[in-house]
C-alpha cells in the first residue's frame, strides 16, 4: 500500500512539475461548500426543508472532504436546524452538540458560543416557558464571545427576544428583536428581515397591540414580496387574520385567511390551505 501511494504520488508529481506556476492554496471544494450552505439556509427560510436539506448535506459532505473544520461546523449547525424543522429532533440536538465539541478541540471560542446557542435555541423550542430563563442567560452570556460574524449575532438576539417573548417581556422581546432587524437590513437578507417584522408582529400581538401588530405584518408582507417568499407571505396573511380575529374585524380577517390559503394553494400546500380555510367563522 505504501508502494502504491508513494508511485501515485511519483506519477501526480511528474505529472505536475512541468507547469510553469504553482497555483499555492485551493479553495475550490470549499467555495462551492460556501455557495452550498448559502443556498440551503436560503431554501430553508423558505420552508423548502427537502431543498434545503440536499444543499446542506453537500455543504457539509464537502466541508468534511476539505477537513475544514469551521467550515464543518457551520455546515452542521445548519443541517441540523433542517432537520429539527423537519421533525428529526434527536438528530438535529446530535448535531449541534457535534458541532460544539469540534469547536472546543479547534479552540474557536465563537463558534462554541454559536452552537450553545443553537442548542439552547432547541431547548426553548422544546420546553418553552420552563427553559425561557435559563435559555435567555445563556444566549446573553455567549452573546458577548460572537464578535465576527454578524448574522450570528443577529441570530443570537433572536432567541433572547424568543426566550423573553416566552417570559410575557414583550416589550424587551421587540427590543432585541430589533437588533437582529437591523442587522439583517444592512446585509440585505430580506427574508430574515421579513422574519424580523413577522415576530415583531408576534409579540405586539400578544401584549394587546393590534394595530401595532397590523403594521408590522404588512411590512413582513412588503419584504416577502420583495423576494417572492411565497411561504412567508402565505403564514403573513395568516398571522394577519388571526390578529384581526382577535380584534374583532372579523370580514378582514377572512379576508386575509382566504388570501393566505390561496397563496398555500399556489404553492401546492393544500393541508395548509385547508386550514387556513377553516380558521373562517
Amino acid at each position: 500500500m505504501k508502494v502504491q501511494r508513494l508511485l501515485v504520488f511519483v506519477l501526480l508529481f511528474s505529472a505536475c512539475s512541468s507547469a510553469s506556476k504553482n497555483p499555492g492554496d485551493v479553495y475550490e471544494q470549499r467555495r462551492r461548500a460556501e455557495s452550498r450552505l448559502e443556498q440551503g439556509n436560503k431554501h430553508a427560510d423558505r420552508n423548502n426543508l427537502e431543498i434545503a436539506m440536499a444543499f446542506l448535506d453537500e455543504a457539509f459532505h464537502l466541508a468534511i472532504a476539505t477537513d475544514d473544520p469551521g467550515l464543518r461546523i457551520r455546515a452542521g449547525l445548519s443541517r441540523s436546524n433542517t432537520l429539527f424543522l423537519q421533525g428529526h429532533r434527536d438528530e438535529a440536538i446530535t448535531g449541534w452538540h457535534e458541532a460544539l465539541e469540534e469547536a472546543q478541540l479547534i479552540g474557536n471560542r465563537e463558534l462554541a458560543s454559536v452552537s450553545r446557542i443553537h442548542i439552547a435555541r432547541g431547548k426553548l423550542l422544546v420546553e418553552g416557558t420552563s427553559a425561557a430563563q435559563s435559555v435567555f442567560d445563556e444566549a446573553n452570556r455567549e452573546l458577548a464571545f460572537i464578535k465576527s460574524d454578524q448574522l450570528y449575532i443577529a441570530f443570537a438576539w433572536t432567541v433572547i427576544a424568543l426566550a423573553e417573548s416566552e417570559l410575557g417581556r414583550f416589550a424587551d422581546a421587540e427590543t432585541s428583536i430589533r437588533r437582529s432587524l437591523s442587522i439583517h437590513e444592512k446585509n440585505r437578507n430580506l427574508e430574515l428581515v421579513a422574519y424580523n417584522w413577522f415576530l415583531i408582529a408576534s409579540f405586539r400581538s400578544q401584549s394587546g397591540n393590534f394595530n401595532g401588530s397590523l403594521q408590522a405584518l404588512n411590512s413582513a408582507i412588503t419584504f416577502d414580496r420583495r423576494v417572492e417568499n411565497s411561504w412567508g407571505l402565505a403564514n403573513d396573511w395568516l398571522a394577519m387574520g388571526e390578529v384581526h380575529l382577535k380584534a374583532g374585524n372579523h370580514e378582514a380577517a377572512r379576508a386575509a385567511f382566504l388570501r393566505s390559503a390561496a397563496i398555500f394553494s399556489a404553492i401546492n400546500m393544500d393541508e395548509a390551505a385547508e386550514e387556513a380555510l377553516a380558521r373562517i367563522e
